[in-house]
């Protein structure tokens, strides 16, 4: 593979901004970074600031079908969720690949370059497994592929409706049966995953996931997180998302979901707890102790109503915090890392818990290093070649000062302003467009075929 040259008008790497910015890319990593540099020849020009890549740490790709349906009306998590899995039991591997590839690809046009996609959507509606039990995983890895983001699959243990409970007949298609089914299934999908890796510069890894404390039972916890730590995969588990989560298993255990989850062995420095919104002290000092990433996604946990996350807790306690879309009510990484600050601020009336440096931090190294890719995140030599750019002379940063530009694009920026995105040394986005894809019609077809197969389902019957 040949070396390649972009040259940043504005950059921020670790050390601060630089003007002037040479980066050479060869086999997928940054080899060189100059800065004060004229722009070479055979350089690609990227005006404005750019910033390494974002990291989405949570998402659910299928739930982009829901954006504009069910944001309205009264309710809460519980009544969104019956909504979910209406369109969850609409999905086929024919269907997902295409809403996939196109939410992945908005996904690059905000900004993110990296995804952690939790996938437990895994059988046919009826429980029965495809063909292939992981047709529904590989159609993700495929999406990813043809978008060109970087993907960790976060495949799902799966197992009860609820605790000690049977799946329901909509949960069905999420459930392995027992953890040693998931974890036969994941050394497949390992298998499958590698060969298709083989030869070219790796892109896509395979992590592990609880999809909640509700719906795997603590034995099989402890044997997920052990097949995770054998294999070195990162883990994750929605944690503590709703009050009512944490009073069932306080009822049942005694204990909240994180010491429940650190009682089976599961909390380490792989581990994180996507959203961690309604933590005691002790939970928080527990996170701490095993190095444990917390993913908070602010638009998602404002949409549902859940609650705002203890972040200035974690913060103090030394817990790295990252960021995720969850269910793509929006999609936008500059969105996500200003929440977090902003949350807190009603929470505290109190302003700068955290600063633009430290929220940038969170939507870049803390999401690579939450996902399995250690050398993401950042702008130095031997770090994956992921970078975003993000134009400075729109409406909304126009004017701001030259000495405080990542204050201006995390305090102002939106997805809007994303003009050029690399990943893993190619070109996917320029000039505020896909190379290759027409996101917005790709996005409206894929979704509408998902819906008229239900208004097709419920005329038949």
């Amino acid at each position: 593979m040949a070396s390649r040259r972009v040259w940043c008008d504005q950059a921020a790497l670790p050390s601060g901004v630089a003007s002037g910015v040479t980066i050479t890319i060869f086999d997928g990593l940054i080899v060189g970074v100059e800065c004060d540099t004229a722009c070479p020849p055979d350089a690609q020009v990227l005006p404005g600031l750019t910033t390494a890549g974002f990291a989405n740490a949570h998402s659910h790709a299928f739930h982009r079908a829901l954006r504009g349906r069910t944001h309205s009306g009264q309710g809460d998590f519980w009544t969104w969720r019956e909504q979910m899995y209406t369109v969850a039991g609409r999905l086929s591997p024919e269907s997902y690949l295409p809403l996939a590839r196109a939410v992945f690809a908005e996904m690059l046009l905000a900004g993110y370059t990296c995804v952690g996609e939790f996938h437990y959507v895994h059988h046919r509606p009826s429980g029965e497994p495809y063909d292939d039990p992981n047709a529904m995983g590989l159609v993700l890895v495929e999406a990813a592929r043809q978008a060109g983001i970087r993907l960790t699959l976060l495949d799902a243990c799966y197992l009860q409706g609820g605790i000690a409970t049977a799946p329901t007949a909509q949960q069905l298609r999420f459930s392995d049966g027992s953890p040693q089914q998931w974890m036969l299934r994941m050394q497949q999908l390992v298998g499958a995953v590698g060969a298709n890796e083989a030869g070219r510069v790796t892109t896509t890894r395979i992590g592990a996931a609880i999809h909640s404390v509700r719906a795997v039972d603590a034995t099989s916890m402890a044997l997920v997180a052990r097949f995770a730590d054998d294999h070195g995969m990162p883990l994750h588990a929605h944690v503590s998302e709703q009050l009512t989560e944490n009073l069932q298993i306080e009822g049942t255990f005694g204990c909240s979901p994180t010491i429940l989850l650190a009682q089976q062995g599961v909390l380490s420095e792989r581990f994180t707890a996507v959203h961690a919104t309604h933590l005691s002290p002790s939970d928080v000092a527990l996170y701490a102790a095993a190095g444990c990433t917390c993913c908070f996604c602010p638009t998602t946990e404002r949409d549902l109503a859940d609650g705002v996350g203890p972040s200035r807790a974690l913060r103090d306690a030394g817990v790295p915090l990252a960021i995720g879309s969850d269910q793509h009510a929006v999609i936008d990484p500059f969105e996500e890392m200003r929440g977090i600050e902003l949350d807190e601020r009603l929470v505290s009336m109190r302003r700068g818990t955290h600063s633009a440096s430290e929220l940038l931090v969170m939507g870049t190294v803390n999401g690579y290093r939450s996902l399995g890719w250690r050398g993401g995140g950042v702008i130095e030599v031997g770090a994956l070649a992921d970078l975003t750019t993000v134009r400075l002379d729109s409406v909304r940063l126009a004017g701001s000062p030259d000495d405080a530009r990542v204050d201006a694009i995390v305090f102002g920026a939106t997805s809007s302003d994303v003009t050029n995105v690399i990943v893993a040394g190619e070109t996917v986005v320029a000039n505020g467009a896909h190379v290759q894809l027409n996101v917005a019609a790709d996005l409206q077809h894929a979704i509408d075929a998902i819906h008229r197969q239900g208004m097709n389902y419920e005329a038949r019957s």
